[in-house]
């Protein structure tokens, strides 16, 4: 029997996303076990050292998950794949991506019939300024669970998440309402799972998980959000459809010290989907 070790952070919804991954592995490959590695994260731990701005910090979730793939302790990593920088490191590439799940970004509402809303994401918050102007979005840190125990203590009257990882791990019926995309565009790659792996190893054993929609989607979204220079705290967002043989685009990019918001839609062929979200970066920006 085969083992194959996957790595990811140890909260519930981590895992539950890992599992879902192991899962769809072991019951396309009757030869192939799973055992899941959790890894403590930065981002578990300690958020102020990298960044002054408490919103929309990528890549502390994945550095030392990212160091284990490097060093052989783990075979791949789940990751949700709105937490992976745009920027990845060539060594460690994505190699598979799972069939999406809901992409839209949800609100769970209190009892306390406040009006101040948490979020942890300054694209959130920028758009929930103009949806929500009766609103005060603060920020707010930790996982799912530690977010919602805040909610419910009355700590604050709101949350804003994203609906898949809700979904994922039971908490759907605590959604107040489901935004839809028009309403806030979503992060690039939301509700997409990405598995993480070695350069020139070999992963075909992913092909049961791996969904070429998803693909071409995230890798639109993603291009379009490294062209902005989306690392960290940029305020991007980006959804794309497969629509046929082309994957239709729309991106958001909004400047925090005017909140001028530059939108813009742009369509082609899915063979393209990178240079897509390429020009479609030139368009919102022009």
């Amino acid at each position: 029997m085969r083992v194959i070790r996957i790595g990811t952070r140890g909260s519930l919804l981590a895992m539950a996303q890992a599992q879902l991954i192991a899962d769809e592995i072991t019951r396309c490959h009757d030869d192939i076990t799973i055992d899941i590695v959790k890894i403590t994260t930065s981002g578990d731990t300690n958020m102020r050292p990298f960044s002054s701005d408490p919103f929309g910090i990528k890549g502390m979730f994945t550095l030392e998950i990212e160091e284990a793939l490097s060093r052989g302790e783990i075979d791949f990593a789940v990751h949700s794949l709105k937490d992976l920088p745009a920027n990845t490191n060539p060594r460690l590439p994505i190699v598979a991506y799972s069939r999406r799940g809901n992409p839209c970004d949800a609100l769970i509402m209190g009892t306390n019939g406040g009006n101040v809303i948490g979020s942890s994401s300054l694209r959130r918050r920028l758009q929930l300024e103009r949806l929500l102007p009766d609103k005060k979005i603060l920020p707010i840190r930790g996982n799912i669970t530690t977010r919602l125990r805040r909610l419910d203590e009355g700590e604050i009257s709101g949350l804003i998440l994203a609906a898949a990882g809700l979904e994922r791990i039971g908490l759907a019926h605590r959604i107040t309402r489901l935004f839809t995309v028009d309403e806030i565009l979503p992060a690039p790659g939301q509700g997409i799972l990405a598995c993480q792996g070695r350069s020139g190893e070999d992963y075909s054993y992913l092909s049961c998980v791996n969904d070429d929609v998803s693909r071409d989607c995230a890798v639109a979204e993603r291009s379009f959000a490294r062209a902005l220079g989306a690392g960290c705290n940029v305020p991007v967002g980006a959804y794309a459809v497969v629509e046929g043989d082309n994957v239709r685009l729309r991106g958001l990019f909004v400047d925090e010290a005017t909140r001028e918001f530059h939108v813009g839609e742009l369509s082609g062929s899915r063979v393209r989907a990178e240079s897509i979200g390429e020009k479609l970066a030139e368009v919102v920006m022009s």
